[in-house]
């Protein structure tokens, strides 16, 4: 059964930094896209940033500059540095890739989530 994984969560100063992981288990083919979204109290699920198999990013525009995701296909995880953090960034973090996980499927994958608080 396919798994996603996330870690690296915690509370954090304004100012501060935290790096999420993510680690994919289980029988998969190939992995596709990679990204982090978020999902903060009262509020819809976001995009936070992406990364595609040719290593091509984007952002929300409210993270640019501060934050940086990035992977390691050899080791199948996905990383968030997220810096200069600010109390906006507190949210769930949720780890998403687009697998392929047989010969005929291919779909998206979610983890649980891992919180950021952003507070002094």
């Amino acid at each position: 059964q396919v798994q996603l994984v996330e870690s690296g969560g915690g509370l954090v100063q304004p100012g501060g930094s935290l790096r999420l992981s993510c680690v994919i288990s289980g029988s998969i083919f190939s992995i596709y896209r990679m990204g982090w979204y978020r999902q903060a109290p009262g509020k819809q699920r976001e995009l936070v940033a992406q990364i595609t198999s040719e290593d091509k990013t984007n952002y929300a525009d409210s993270v640019k500059g501060r934050f940086t995701i990035s992977r390691d296909n050899a080791k199948r995880m996905v990383y968030l540095q997220m810096n200069s953090l600010k109390p906006e960034d507190t949210a769930v973090y949720y780890c998403n890739s687009d697998l392929q996980v047989s010969v005929f499927r291919r779909s998206d994958y979610w983890g649980r989530g891992t919180q950021v608080t952003v507070s002094s």
